[in-house]
């Protein structure tokens, strides 16, 4: 009689994703309705409203009374959000509000801002900590409600949040103002950002007498009268409203001749505007001046392609109108998209990370060929196991995107602790099936009967061990469809992933409901235990794959001491297989040996590298880097960016075949493509933030960039002739 206790092995398979949800569950960070919190920003929504509400009155009277509120932003050490003007790179803070009848949010009341060097570029924001405040003006068309006794306003605010790497995050705020009495808490904070307002400075029409911008070739001259006395004499930061128009990590050649202060300063070698007024702010030791200066002469021909701060505008605009727009598609958008997943999810057995699982089942399958009952639980709890481990997949990564976290598709695999778990989980599956022992020879007979007492739950786990092993081979057949997913309602999103986990466990589910297809089954019989013996190979492959995953995490170091640890785990095993007085020295001696070898390179597993070197020749691909392509743009050279991980398998099969194919390599030297590699193998929130700005959230993703056009952005699963067609366009 044939001993077939695989499935029982799958019990670990729920601790493990019950250990990654509970720590992974520690990067949420708690937020309110006035507050949102990231690992970059704290973003809260104050107000100011001293002499209260003005209900009631006249609006030349409201508008001298306005209420204010504001969004503050707090920044981590090195962080920064941008000025209107965001300068060579950024995009500056929006708000968007939802005000009652009657009440009307007039401007952003920008503080000043300061110059960030960037390498070779500059940028315009704030670092610490800044209130952008913005007045409401109370109308006489403003109802108080009639059984309230507040203002009720909400903000949509979106802020790009930059370090070396960029991160779109955004929030949605709430707060209530009491229609009667001062509310004036914040009030310290509010006076310290009108403080930091710039002045206007004295203008005849808004504009200074006087006072001119003359182009001179590729040279902007400001010659400016009536400035305040006490910035005589001082150097000024310069900081235009208009942006692309002048170098902006130049440094001004400026002088003071008496009350005139005259300034030279480049124009932006991609300058793309040409205005007849140039609104600026001149500032010295955190004070500054506003004014609107006359452009006197002709601007030089406008450049043809966008400058260097166009490419990421372009990108996340394009990304976030993407965004909006697709839940505005009605019905006939949400069922393509799950129709999608739907495919997705079928393919996806096909997949090698898949492979290992499948023979779980058709063995599963083989045990219970003449039964139909079993057939039908089997079919129906391994489907409820795939789905509600697909949907609390993807509910973990939105409720963690939702408190901040940069994270995408395939980020279980990201941490180091769940890769070395895996490679544990599929060593002893893989033991086990080459029969080195059998769980009912060292286990309880209560734990060894669990699978014969419960296939129902049996059949379940195998289906979340499933999950958690495909989950990252979903991203070549739906990138698309999970990168919309994580921007759709949360229950549209949902039923995208339950969707794709439905696709998954089908064939098995119509395996054991379809009577056509359990006759077509194979009988038991003595092939099980050959077929058994076979299956351990494609589980030790896959260790082998986990290994080498893990190893481009943590590095020689961290594979070598998860590989001694595999054979110390194995010697384990074998020893509580022995019979007698030799199984009790052998085994405790095994036991403390592991223990010991675990406190000493144990460490090193989770431990992450230096760095992560880049797969391919040195000499042809280069890391990716935030702000790297718009830098080779802006050169002239065409670019070609490979999203990737090395626990992606079609990353992998595409880097060996298309990727390394001489005519794609020559076509890529005969345009001279830049080739980048951005590796996404550990935890990186600048390549999510890159992936989401293309509308994607897992790899592989391959996009072609040239100067003055879109990304193009290729199939995940990648054939030479659509590269090569791609590089001909260039």
């Amino acid at each position: 009689m044939i001993r077939f206790r695989l499935p029982r092995i799958l019990f670990p398979a729920l601790i493990l994703i019950a250990g990654l949800v509970h720590s992974t569950l520690g990067w949420a960070q708690d937020s309110s309705k006035t507050v949102v919190t990231t690992p970059q920003v704290r973003a809260e929504l104050l107000a100011f409203a001293p002499q209260g509400v003005p209900v009631g009155l006249g609006e030349a009277a409201a508008a001298r009374q306005p209420v204010w509120v504001g969004l503050q932003l707090a920044h981590k050490p090195e962080w920064h959000t941008y000025w209107k003007n965001s300068g060579d790179s950024g995009l500056p803070t929006t708000l968007e509000w939802t005000l009652p009848p009657g009440v009307i949010a007039g401007d952003i009341a920008w503080p000043i801002p300061k110059k960030i060097p960037i390498g070779s570029l500059a940028n315009y924001g704030y670092e610490g900590t800044v209130l952008l405040p913005v007045p409401l003006t109370i109308t006489p068309d403003f109802k108080p409600p009639l059984t309230g006794h507040t203002l009720d306003i909400k903000l949509k605010a979106s802020w790009l949040v930059c370090r070396k790497e960029c991160i779109p995050e955004e929030g949605e705020f709430a707060l209530q103002i009491p229609l009667k009495g001062s509310t004036a808490l914040n009030g310290a904070a509010f006076e310290a950002a009108f403080k930091a307002q710039p002045r206007p400075a004295l203008t005849t029409q808004g504009i200074l007498p006087d006072s001119v911008v003359r182009i001179d070739g590729n040279l902007l001259r400001f010659s400016v009268q009536g400035l305040p006395v006490e910035l005589r004499g001082k150097t000024l930061d310069v900081f235009p409203e208009t942006p692309e128009v002048i170098e902006t990590a130049a440094t001004p050649k400026q002088a003071w001749n008496g009350a005139e202060w005259t300034a030279s300063i480049p124009l932006a070698p991609q300058r793309l505007n040409s205005p007849s007024l140039m609104p600026v702010v001149l500032a010295s030791n955190g004070q500054g001046w506003r004014a609107e200066l006359k452009v006197v002469g002709e601007w030089p021909k406008v450049a043809a392609g966008p400058g260097v701060s166009s490419a990421p505008d372009t990108a996340l605009k394009a990304n976030a109108a993407a965004t909006a727009a697709a839940p505005a598609g009605g019905s006939t958008s949400l069922m393509l998209v799950l129709l999608g997943a739907l495919l997705g999810g079928l393919i996806l057995n096909l997949m090698p990370c898949v492979f290992p699982v499948l023979a779980i089942k058709v063995v599963g399958f083989a045990r219970h060929a003449d039964d139909r009952r079993a057939h039908r639980l089997s079919g129906l709890a391994y489907t409820a196991g795939v789905i509600l481990s697909f949907t609390a997949l993807g509910a973990l990564l939105l409720a963690l995107r939702a408190a901040g976290e940069s994270l995408g598709w395939g980020f279980q695999l990201q941490s180091p602790g769940v890769v070395a778990a895996l490679a544990a989980l599929f060593t002893l599956i893989g033991l086990n099936l080459a029969g080195l022992f059998e769980f009912g020879s060292f286990l309880p007979s209560s734990v060894a009967s669990l699978q014969a007492r419960h296939p129902v739950l049996d059949a379940f786990l195998t289906g979340v061990l499933a999950v958690a092993v495909a989950s990252p081979c979903t991203a070549p057949f739906m990138g698309a469809s999970l990168g919309l997913a994580v921007s759709l309602p949360a229950a549209q999103a949902l039923a995208v992933f339950a969707i794709t986990g439905l696709g998954l466990a089908l064939p098995y589910l119509a395996a054991s409901l379809v009577p056509a297809v359990a006759r077509a089954l194979p009988r038991p019989g003595a092939w099980m235990q050959t077929f058994r013996r076979l299956m351990a190979f494609p589980m030790f492959a896959t260790v082998v794959w986990l290994v080498w995953v893990l190893g481009q995490q943590t590095g020689i170091d961290g594979a070598g001491a998860l590989l001694a640890l595999l054979v110390s785990g194995a010697f384990v095993v074998w020893t509580l297989t022995l019979n007698g007085r030799a199984r009790l020295v052998f085994a405790t001696l095994s036991i403390a040996g592991f223990a010991l070898l675990t406190l000493g390179i144990g460490q090193n597993i989770v431990k992450f590298a230096d760095s992560t070197p880049v797969s391919g020749s040195a000499e042809r691909w280069q890391p990716w880097a935030t702000g790297k392509v718009d830098s080779l743009l802006a050169a002239g050279q065409p670019v070609f960016v490979d999203f990737t991980a090395a626990w992606c398998v079609t990353c992998q099969y595409n880097k060996k075949t298309t990727l390394a194919n001489a005519a794609v390599l020559a076509d890529f030297d005969a345009k001279k493509v830049h080739l980048l590699r951005a590796d996404w193998t550990r935890r990186d929130p600048a390549i999510t933030a890159a992936l989401s700005a293309l509308g994607r959230n897992g790899v592989p993703v391959y996009v072609l960039y040239q100067k003055g056009r879109a990304p193009v952005v290729l199939s995940e699963i990648l054939g030479v002739d659509e590269l090569r067609s791609a590089l001909a366009a260039l």
